[in-house]
């Protein structure tokens, strides 16, 4: 009774603690926020580009399900597209509620429609978030080719400190138990306790490995690409609304999607605060390096976070809750099949 009981306390906490994440952050960006030029930039701004933007949003759903599809075929398990989509949505909307929670909603869900074994397609999730940090990795480079002045502001001014001697030794950590693991696999499986955790790494592993599997890697290469240019026009296109921001070119896109995801990293609801702190942080620098006013920059960050990261959420939720009625179609359509 005591362990049911604890599920739901930890999973209120969590939400809690993330709810107050976001609350410091949302108001540490909104100190002294002039609220009368925010209003202004609102009236002013064209929607449409917003509406345009959104498109490339969706797009974006469509392009991870068919690529997830791609990573589950060589472990022998045919996704229907339909299912994959939104098993993602509903793995997004989770991410709402609980941090970082999406993904294992995100495996259940394929499970109640596909009956793709949890362990093997969270492994493929884990893949994409592989394959995403190196794609992220790219557009750094591009903003580091590009905007190098931008970034050097943009550090300063976050106050970032990153010790890279802390990072070396948190891998290290994980490469020798990773080496040690693979040392005493055998012995361990004989421990009953170990050997269901075991069966689930191995699952992890085998979908880790399922991109070297791949029959199709043009496609997935393209579809990666698919991705993350949509990611690139639904960050860049809000600029064109704003009349202060309009002229930015493509490589303050590349800048603006680096900044804004390192602001979603962080475990608050939604990347409210921390994602609007990053904007203002972001945008003050991109002022700062052509000349004009941080102070400007960040007011017009904090408009363009208050446009941007609406239009996220209610992308997540419309998919999300569409996403609902959807899988439980699916698996009612899936239990009768099995009945006959």
């Amino acid at each position: 009774m005591e362990k049911k009981s604890s599920s739901p306390l930890k999973s209120i906490l969590t939400i809690v603690i993330s709810l107050a994440i976001a609350g410091f952050f949302l108001w540490f960006a909104l100190k002294d926020f002039d609220y009368e030029s925010f209003q202004k930039s609102l009236s002013k701004a064209n929607y449409w580009w917003v509406l345009f933007a959104a498109c490339f949003g969706i797009a974006a759903y469509w392009f991870r399900a068919v690529r997830w599809n791609l990573m589950l075929e060589p472990m022998g398990y045919p996704v229907s597209t339909s299912n994959s989509l939104w098993s993602i949505s509903f793995g997004y909307l989770m991410n709402l509620t609980i941090p970082r929670s999406g993904e294992v909603a995100r495996a259940t869900a394929l499970y109640g429609v596909e009956k793709v074994p949890v362990d093997k397609s969270f492994g493929t999730i884990i893949l994409e978030r592989v394959v995403d940090l190196v794609c992220m990795l790219g557009f750094l480079g591009l903003t580091l080719i590009f905007k190098y002045e931008a970034i050097l502001s943009f550090y300063k001014n976050s106050g970032v400190n990153i010790n890279p001697n802390k990072i070396l030794i948190g891998l290290s950590i994980l490469g020798l138990g990773g080496i040690l693991f693979f040392v005493f696999k055998k012995r361990l499986s004989n421990v009953p306790v170990l050997d269901k955790i075991i069966n689930f790494i191995d699952g992890i592993l085998q979908g880790l490995t399922s991109i070297f599997k791949l029959k199709q890697k043009g496609k997935f290469i393209l579809y990666t690409i698919g991705i993350w240019v949509s990611y690139y026009f639904a960050a860049y296109l809000v600029c064109f609304a704003l009349p202060e921001t309009s002229n930015f070119t493509v490589a303050d896109g590349f800048f603006i999607i680096v900044v804004g995801t390192l602001g979603m990293m962080i475990p608050a609801s939604g990347g409210i605060g921390a994602f609007n702190l990053a904007m203002k942080y972001g945008f003050m620098a991109l002022f700062l390096a052509v000349g004009k006013s941080a102070e400007l920059g960040g007011e017009m960050g904090l408009t363009y976070s208050f446009i941007s990261l609406p239009l996220q959420i209610v992308i997540m939720l419309v998919m999300g809750l569409i996403s609902i009625p959807m899988l439980a179609k699916a698996r009612n359509k899936a239990n009768s099949k099995k009945e006959f």
